[in-house]
């Protein structure tokens, strides 16, 4: 299987997201295994430069990096025509960055950090999508978008966070669906993640939530799998998750009451 996915990625041509450290770095590993075409974006240079140096002693056919803030979607658009002119188009998008204050406590009625949570964990998404759209059309390629379970199951301490997910949630099933309909072949991948070991996961929620982190080299091995081989989602890890989510419709009020026990509150409030 994994000689077989290496087959269908060699020589495609992909943008990854958030690509300087953690799920993102991880992610363009992968696909530099495989042998792709690495464009990496994010907003630290040297670390961009350091992945992009990694990827090609990993494989990959090439690899180059464009710095962007995603809290501009302006320069969202730039990413695409990077993209555009240096790779001479687009085979897989994954997005994956996450913006916002990084604070994980009770809301306090901040709407400039909603706002700016909303814009980068969701409508750079968007924008990147639709700016990417005729070259993934083009390429019959894929789509991949890093989730969580805060985007199913409504979370706690993190509201701008858990409501940019729901709104990614929500946006890419309906996309998918369209094209569907349209008989467009350009797939759509949902990662559905829990708590995974990234620098800042653990920097933000360590020392707040009562649960094991999962190791991001995994998680982007499954995520990739997921996407090379056009699942509609993937859920990782999935056996901590997927019964969550099987509880949320069966008894949700149980699962709340569950979930809670997780978090510290002493180090929270």
């Amino acid at each position: 299987m994994l000689q077989c996915e290496a087959d269908i990625v060699r020589g495609k041509r992909v943008l990854v997201t958030g690509s300087s450290t953690g799920i993102g770095e991880q992610i363009a590993y992968e696909f530099a295994r495989m042998g792709a075409h690495l464009l990496l974006t994010a907003r630290r240079d040297q670390q961009l430069k350091e992945v992009a140096q990694k990827c090609l002693e990993l494989g990959a056919s090439s690899a180059r990096h464009v710095v962007a803030d995603m809290n501009n979607l302006v320069s969202a658009q730039n990413v695409i025509e990077e993209a555009r002119n240096k790779l001479g188009g687009l085979d897989y998008l994954v997005l994956n960055h996450v913006g916002g204050s990084g604070l994980f406590g009770a809301f306090r009625g901040d709407m400039a950090e909603v706002t700016r949570t909303m814009t980068v964990n969701f409508l750079s998404y968007v924008q990147l999508t639709l700016s990417a759209m005729t070259m993934l059309k083009e390429s019959q390629g894929s789509i991949i978008v890093i989730s969580s379970m805060s985007g199913r199951i409504a979370a706690p301490f993190n509201l701008p966070y858990c409501a940019s997910k729901f709104a990614l949630e929500g946006f890419y099933s309906s996309l998918r669906r369209e094209l569907h309909l349209q008989q467009t072949n350009l797939s759509i991948t949902v990662a559905v993640l829990g708590y995974i070991d990234t620098d800042s996961a653990l920097k933000i929620v360590g020392d707040k939530i009562i649960m094991k982190a999962s190791p991001k080299e995994e998680c982007a091995r499954e995520v990739v799998r997921a996407g090379v081989l056009r699942h509609r989602e993937v859920i990782y890890p999935y056996w901590s998750i997927k019964p969550f989510l099987l509880l949320k419709e069966w008894m949700p009020t149980l699962l709340e009451r569950f979930l809670d026990k997780y978090f510290i509150l002493e180090n929270i409030l």
